[in-house]
């Protein structure tokens, strides 16, 4: 008897412990923390081009081949 629990304790010592549900639900909120911080981070003005804005046609209306519409394209190609 003495000797199995010698094994046991050894056999104890040798496993890497579980892991638990505390510390999965520590680990969740951390990361929902992180990300919640990256996201109300604000965006820095600097690096953000805004296009200028293009003169309208003459006679009103009219197709003009902006780089949404490109962008469009290019996803429909086969």
């Amino acid at each position: 008897m003495i000797h199995t629990l010698k094994s046991q304790e050894t056999a104890l010592k040798n496993d890497p412990p579980a892991a638990s549900r505390r510390g999965f639900f520590m680990g969740a909120v951390a990361a929902g923390a992180a990300a919640a911080a990256v996201t109300s981070l604000p965006n820095n003005p600097s690096t953000e081009v805004t296009p200028e804005p293009q003169a309208k046609p003459e006679k009103g209306g009219g197709y003009s081949l902006s780089e949404h519409v490109k962008r469009y394209y290019q996803t429909t190609r086969v």
